[in-house]
């Protein structure tokens, strides 16, 4: 989860922002949460899978 879309309750703000403590607090604990791979979107994942693709059919070519 990420915190661009999140309201914050106490200054009705975007929690991105960190306009409050509270904001600031919240996005700090949602940023430590999240793993190595929280950036990758679905975009880069196929990007990622297709290139291991292809680096298997030339790995399987090369040997053949």
């Amino acid at each position: 989860m990420t915190c661009d879309h999140l309201v914050c309750a106490n200054c009705n703000g975007r929690v991105s922002e960190g306009r409050c403590p509270v904001c600031r607090a919240n996005r700090a604990r949602l940023q430590q949460e999240q793993g190595p791979f929280a950036a990758l979107t679905p975009a880069m994942l196929i990007a990622l899978l297709l290139g291991l693709l292809a680096v298997a059919l030339i790995a399987k070519q090369a040997l053949a």
